[in-house]
């Protein structure tokens, strides 16, 4: 049997959404092992002079416990 936990990280990128949810991913991976998935629980954006600076998600990631 295993044993799976949740944790909340969040995650940004200059250029998109999935590239944003692939840096939240890269680096769970480096403190957290064997992760198994993951949701976005939200996206947003922000603006600076009228453009969008910053793609950020919210995301749950589901993790195995050794």
């Amino acid at each position: 049997m295993s044993v799976v936990k949740i944790t909340e990280i969040s995650a940004s990128s200059s250029k998109s959404f999935e590239k944003a949810m692939k840096n939240g991913i890269e680096r769970a991976s480096k403190t957290l092992q064997n992760v198994r998935g993951a949701w976005v629980e939200s996206q947003k954006v922000t603006v600076k002079d009228g453009q969008i600076d910053q793609y950020r998600v919210i995301m749950k990631v589901s993790f195995e416990l050794n």
